[in-house]
C-alpha cells in the first residue's frame, strides 16, 4: 500500500454503515460508528449503496460484512482478556463496544493503512486509545515481536480475528501468519474468513463472485486463495487448531434477522472457521 486509503477498508466500513440506512430492520449488525469514521468520505461511499443498492455486489457486500462481524464480536463476550485483529483495516469494535473496556484490543494492519485510519479518527473526535495499533508489513515485520511490543501476552489466551484477508493471500503467505498464531497460549481463539472454490458456491455467490472478482483484479487486489472446509481444515490442525465449527452466512447470524422485507439475502461464497488452538 502506498499511503492511499485501503479500498477494501473502505468498501467494509460502508457496507457496515449503509446496512442501517438502506436495510430494513431487524439489522445483521449495528455499527454506529463507521458513518462518522468515515466522515467527508461517508456520503459519496454510501451514496453508491443509497442509489445501486439493491445490485448483487453491493447487497451482497452488506450481507458479508455485517454477518461476519456479529458472529465474530459475539466470541468476543466470550471472556477473552485480549483481542487482535488482524487486517483490522476501519473496525470500530475499539470504539463503540462496550467490551472493549475491559479487552485489550490489538489493531493490527499495514502502517499506512493504520496512519490513514488515525487521521479519521482524529477528524471524527474518535479516541484513538481504546485500541493498540499494531504496524505490521506481513512481508517484512515479525508479527510475533510486534504483537509483544505493544503489549500483547503470548502466554494469555485471545480471541484472534482475520476477517476479509486470507483470500487476498497466497497460501503460504496464509500459513506463515498461522504458523506465528500457532505459538499463542493455549485456548487461542481464531475466527478465519475464507473463500469457497468455485464449485462449493452458490448461485448468489457465484453471481457476486462474477462482478466482483474481475473489479477487484482490475484494482490490484486480486483474490489468490480458495479452501474448500476440509482443506481448511487440515491447515489449521497443522498449526494446532482443532476447528469447532465452519459457518455459512446464512448461520453467521440468528434465523430471524433473514426474514427480511428488503432484498438483502445470504449467499455462500465466503464462509467463517472458528478454531481453538489446542495445548
Amino acid at each position: 500500500m502506498d499511503g492511499g486509503p485501503s479500498r477494501t477498508a473502505m468498501m467494509a466500513a460502508g457496507g457496515r454503515a449503509a446496512h442501517l440506512i438502506v436495510d430494513s430492520a431487524p439489522y445483521l449488525f449495528q455499527d454506529t460508528v463507521a458513518a462518522d469514521l468515515l466522515g467527508a468520505q461517508a456520503e459519496e461511499v454510501i451514496g453508491y449503496h443509497r442509489r445501486f443498492g439493491d445490485h448483487v455486489v453491493l447487497s451482497g457486500t452488506r450481507a458479508q460484512v455485517n454477518a461476519r462481524s456479529s458472529y465474530t464480536e459475539a466470541r468476543a463476550g466470550a471472556g477473552f482478556p485480549q483481542y487482535v485483529i488482524l487486517g483490522a483495516g476501519l473496525d470500530t469494535f475499539a470504539y463503540r463496544s462496550a467490551l472493549a473496556h475491559r479487552i485489550a484490543v490489538f489493531e493490527v494492519d499495514h502502517p499506512a493503512t493504520q496512519q490513514w485510519k488515525r487521521e479519521l479518527l482524529e477528524n471524527a473526535g474518535i479516541d484513538a486509545t481504546a485500541s493498540r495499533f499494531v504496524g505490521v508489513d506481513f512481508e517484512r515485520d515479525d508479527l510475533a515481536a510486534e504483537l509483544s511490543a505493544h503489549g500483547f501476552d503470548s502466554g494469555t489466551p485471545a480471541l484472534v480475528s482475520w476477517l476479509g484477508v486470507s483470500m487476498y493471500l497466497s497460501e503460504a503467505a496464509i500459513d506463515t501468519v498461522l504458523a506465528v498464531l500457532g505459538g499463542f497460549a493455549p485456548g487461542t481463539e481464531l475466527v478465519l474468513e475464507y473463500a469457497l472454490p468455485p464449485e462449493l458456491r452458490d448461485e448468489s455467490g457465484s453471481a457476486f463472485a462474477e462482478f466482483a472478482l474481475p473489479a477487484a483484479a482490475e484494482q490490484g487486489e486480486p483474490w489468490l486463495s480458495c479452501f474448500t472446509p476440509q482443506a481448511l481444515t487440515e491447515l489449521l490442525d497443522r498449526h494446532g487448531f482443532t476447528v469447532a465449527e465452519h459457518v455459512s452466512q446464512r448461520d453467521a447470524v440468528t434465523p430471524e434477522l433473514w426474514q427480511r422485507t428488503d432484498t438483502l439475502r445470504p449467499a455462500d461464497l465466503c464462509r467463517l472457521a472458528r478454531a481453538t488452538l489446542r495445548s
